[in-house]
């Protein structure tokens, strides 16, 4: 290269080129290929024979499309058309091929909705995440240990609010389960911690929602299976499950009870006996089921109310007699006495982690100073009016030295105090040597740790695991096959078929039979585990299996067979709370969790082998009416297919609660209470149906009732007016309407049975109690239908063939009534005469159900028709001064005051009191307004009363907006209900009654 031709930056300065050889080349060739294809387009459309040019014209397009391939500058100068040109890259060519691109014409998106949406998690649960924790045995040994029905024991934890049940299994959790914020937390005796942080995991193993920690409150009972030890260091499997203590909940205590052979009743020391702790009693006791008593916070006596130890005793004596009283009262009291000394108590303290009973006590004292001594024989000295002579050396029970202490207070309490007074009042070299003598040994990092938490540490080394409850649990509570008996017996209806032989057997080789006690969402709200006890046989992963509903019956005693389904299961778990065992088959006494059986269970059901060697079904759950009712609607009208699906996962989740549509078209869910109804609405805006919703104002149900009987015989005539009913109505004695609803009396009796029952009770005619046909609403309805026919002036063949349906249209009649289209309560009605056809065919069901509906309207109407209303029962804990307020905002509610004691041993006053549910709505809340939030209240559903007035006297003036009082409530009540429903306000006989004669007679009457 010439360095002369470029100056000294590199620059060419040499002679002007006219092109580059290369550039020349390529314009030469492309010229030449012009040229070509113009040739080619030329001689296109003629068509040639010769093979030589056929040949050059096949290379010369060849060429072409190579070089077309291989030169930039020739793709860059052909013609692209319009719409082939690329101004912009595609999305696919930004984001990637993942990318989902949409074009709209306009923009269909709300302004409140992002254009991009997050992505949700949908966890409504606080579980495990890192799998399953440790225990202190081995999972595999646990579900070996529940292939042993005589070591097992299935208990429910029952009792008051905030009494400590959640808090006593969480001492059993804790001392078989690694549970490092347990180990970490700071003992508390309230619930507030829980409110201020919800999401800790620091307390409530059971209570597994978020909903739960938020509110600090258990809401679900839950369900826990564990391995414990007793004493004797003797492993137990023990199923245990967590009921909540509200009383709007009392549904999942009804499902715990389905579960449980024994219950343990949960007492706070200080608060005593409370009417949650009363109706779980008078509810376990009509189950049949034994019952151990745990008197927890005793440490509230210490610490809280600073009682001397020979006066908690006295409380905590007192406690015992009011349980024993409770006992005593209940319809079905024939339990055993609740003592100490008997081993059927426990004390214990869930916070500072210690519980135990005399006989383990008495453990202590041999254990810890070689006494030889039976702990037995010193435990049966520990309770009562036994003192203990320091100068004898010696027990004795007349009390001659005035200053001698009571054994269990010299024994028990007294050390108890001591300990908590040197935790709490001395510093660690003052306490290192006390605990050192106690058998106690910590870190040196654990006494500088606060108070309560040192307290908790102490105690629990002191007192061990809690084996004293498991000894209590052991003893005093029969296992699955020793209680068989009695559980065929609460379960089963007919006592003598092939289901109640397999339940009383209890065999892990005989018929498949689980009882489906509840239904539990899954973490993500859309599917749903099956949660029931197997009673009799073997139940495995990939077995089919029949599912029995609620109103199954069998199909040999010419019943209905719609309620069975066909399914398979395709999981199976241990429910442990937090988690999950996964097992492959389990047997009789054990609680299980199925999957993929629930699409055909509506609440509750019983599962049985597909074989069909047991059809038939356990009685339904009994669980509490439910009395308030609110309309719910979608916000967005669209929507309401979600809805339809979310009201259908709160039927399954929901024991009590129910959904049915009105006759105007409005979707109504019913509940126990304001808590109750304010847990579904959030369950359904925010897990099932994720819609908003609007909701109405809550009303109650309403009942009608007669209190007269018939003022004339009424009939009525079917569509062909070739059939007539006569009937009465009369008022049924509420004795009879309670042993119904209890379900004292069973449907499935024979004739004889019911009719000596009837006159061994009620003092009834055995032909009258012979002649009942069937009760209403419903299986255990509150009302009957009994034939009082004459067989000189009736056919009786021929009104026993339309017995099914007389008994429909009785059944349509009492459901809705017609007042307000409200179910009837405690009504009878007697058939007095029946004019049959003489074909068959002229009387069918679609001539007799009409006919027996509009007669049993007539009768009703002149018997002196009355609506009734629900009323709560209200159990107020306030202190002396806010009692005053406690009258005003019960007076201002039309309530009024049952009961009005002090609390022994605190500062309390318990108000019993008795509220309609109409006004008990925002009663808590005015009750903590007035008493500047020093007063706490609980109410549930008690009884139905009689509204003052008559609702068709229409001489009653109602002035808008102006609440009506007095003997107006009645006609008030019916047309704000009738017009709620879309009903017309005028309810009249009339069109009940076809006979114009039979029709003025009536109007005479009542004018």
């Amino acid at each position: 290269m010439d360095d002369s031709n470029y100056d000294e930056f590199g620059n060419y300065i040499g002679a002007e080129l006219d092109s580059s050889s290369s550039e020349g080349e390529e314009e030469i060739e492309y010229a030449e290929h012009e040229q070509e294809d113009e040739s080619l387009r030329d001689t296109g459309p003629r068509s040639s024979d010769d093979p030589e040019e056929k040949a050059q014209n096949l290379m010369a397009m060849m060429r072409r499309v190579d070089i077309a391939q291989h030169s930039p500058q020739i793709q860059q100068n052909q013609i692209v058309l319009h719409e082939d040109k690329s101004f912009y890259p595609s999305a696919e060519d930004v984001f990637g091929p993942d990318v989902e691109v949409l074009v709209q014409e306009e923009d269909t998106q709300a302004l409140n909705e992002p254009i991009i949406a997050p992505i949700k998690t949908r966890k409504f649960t606080v579980g495990d995440e890192d799998g399953l924790p440790r225990t202190t045995y081995s999972k595999e040994f646990l579900v070996d240990l529940l292939g042993h029905s005589g070591f097992v024991r299935s208990v429910a934890v029952v009792g008051h609010l905030h009494h400590g049940k959640t808090t006593l299994v969480d001492l059993l959790v804790a001392s078989t389960h690694e549970w490092k914020e347990w180990d970490l937390a700071v003992p508390i005796g309230t619930p507030m911690v829980k409110m201020a942080k919800p999401n800790q995991k620091a307390f409530g193993f059971t209570d597994t929602l978020q909903l739960e920690r938020q509110r600090g409150v258990s809401l679900k009972s839950s369900a826990m299976s564990m391995v414990v030890q007793d004493s004797r260091e003797k492993s137990w499997a023990l199923n245990i499950v967590d009921t909540p203590g509200h009383a709007d909940f009392f549904d999942e205590v009804e499902a715990g009870l389905r579960l449980a052979d024994g219950v343990i009743l949960a007492v706070d020391a200080v608060e005593g006996v409370m009417s949650g702790t009363r109706r779980a009693i008078a509810t376990a006791l009509r189950e049949g089921l034994k019952m151990a008593l745990v008197i927890t916070k005793v440490d509230r006596l210490i610490l809280e109310l600073k009682l001397p130890p020979a006066d908690a005793y006295y409380k905590l004596r007192l406690t015992i007699e009011e349980v024993n009283s409770a006992i005593a009262s209940s319809p079905h009291g024939d339990h055993g006495r609740i003592s100490p000394e008997l081993g059927n108590v426990c004390f214990s303290s869930g916070s500072y982690g210690w519980c135990f009973t005399l006989d383990s006590f008495a453990r202590q004292y041999t254990r810890r100073w070689s006494q030889a001594v039976d702990p037995r024989d010193l435990a049966k000295r520990l309770w009562g009016d036994i003192y203990y002579s320091a100068q004898r050396r010696t027990f004795i029970r007349k009390k001659i030295d005035p200053k001698a202490p009571r054994s269990f207070v010299h024994f028990v309490l007294e050390p108890l105090y001591k300990i908590f007074a040197h935790v709490t009042g001395e510093d660690a070299p003052a306490l290192r040597p006390v605990l050192r003598a106690l058998g106690v040994h910590l870190r040196s990092s654990d006494y500088e740790l606060n108070a309560r938490l040192l307290l908790r540490r102490v105690l629990g080394q002191f007192f061990g695991p809690p084996s004293g409850l498991v000894d209590m649990c052991s003893q005093q509570l029969p296992s699955p096959i020793d209680n068989a008996q009695d559980t065929a017996k609460r379960l089963c209806a007919d006592g003598s078929s092939l289901l109640a032989e397999a339940v009383r057997v209890c065999d892990a080789a005989g018929p498949l039979v689980i009882a489906v006690a509840k239904q539990i969402a899954a973490s993500d709200g859309q599917s749903f585990y099956v949660l029931g006890r197997i009673l009799s046989g073997t139940v495995s992963n990939g077995m089919d299996v029949k599912v029995l509903g609620e109103s199954f019956s069998d199909p040999e005693m010419d019943a209905d067979e719609e309620d069975a389904a066909l399914a398979t299961v395709n999981g199976l778990w241990l429910s442990c709370a937090r988690y999950c065992i996964d097992v492959s088959g389990l047997s009789a006494g054990s609680w299980v969790l199925l999957g993929g059986v629930d699409s055909s269970i509506a609440k509750t059901a019983t599962i049985v082998g597909s074989d069909g060697k047991i059809m038939a079904a356990v009685r339904p759950l009994p669980v509490p009416a439910a009395v308030v009712r609110i309309a719910v609607e979608p916000a967005v009208p669209s929507e309401l297919p979600r809805l339809l699906h979310g009201l259908r996962g709160i039927g399954k989740t929901y024991p009590l609660s129910q959904t049915r549509v009105e006759e105007s078209g409005e979707h109504v869910v019913l509940g126990s209470g304001e808590l109750y109804l304010d847990c579904v609405l959030h369950d359904l805006r925010h897990v099932f149906a994720e819609i908003e919703i609007r909701v109405a104002d809550p009303v109650v149900s309403f009942r009608e009732c007669v209190s007269e009987t018939s003022t004339v015989r009424v009939f009525a005539d079917s569509p062909n007016h070739k059939n007539r009913l006569t009937v009465i109505a009369e008022p049924l004695e509420q004795q009879v309407v309670n042993d119904i609803e209890s379900g004292v009396i069973d449907p499935q009796w024979s004739a004889r049975q019911t009719a000596q029952f009837f006159e061994a009770n009620h003092d009834w005619d055995i032909l009258a109690a012979r002649s009942i046909w069937a009760f209403g609403p419903g299986t255990y309805g509150p009302n009957m239908l009994s034939d009082d026919t004459l067989p000189s002036e009736t056919d009786k063949t021929r009104l026993r063939s339309v017995r099914d349906a007389v008994r429909q249209g009785f059944q349509w009649a009492t459901r809705e009534g017609p007042l307000c289209d409200e179910p009837m309560r405690a009504t009878r009605f007697r058939i007095l005469d029946a004019t049959l056809a003489d074909s068959v065919v002229h009387r069918g069901a679609g001539q007799i159900v009409p006919a027996a509906r509009r007669v049993c309207y007539a009768g009703f109407l002149t018997a002196e028709p009355r609506l009734m209303e629900p009323v709560n029962i209200v159990e107020i804990q306030a202190p002396a001064d806010c009692v005053s307020a406690v009258y005003t905002v019960l007076a201002r509610r039309r309530g009024h005051v049952t009961q009005d004691t002090p609390k022994s041993g605190s500062s309390m006053y318990t108000i019993s009191a008795l509220i309609p549910t109409i006004d008990a709505s925002g009663f808590e809340t005015d009750l903590r307004i007035y008493t500047q939030g020093r007063a706490f209240c609980q109410h549930h559903f008690d009884h139905w009363q009689v509204v003052p007035g008559d609702p068709l006297d229409k001489d009653v003036s109602l002035r808008p907006l102006e609440p009506s009082s007095g003997q107006q409530l009645a006609r008030d009540f019916m047309l704000k209900t009738r017009r709620r429903k879309g009903l017309g306000d005028d309810v009249s006989i009339e069109k009940f009654i076809d006979d114009p004669a039979l029709r003025d007679i009536v109007k005479s009457f009542q004018q």
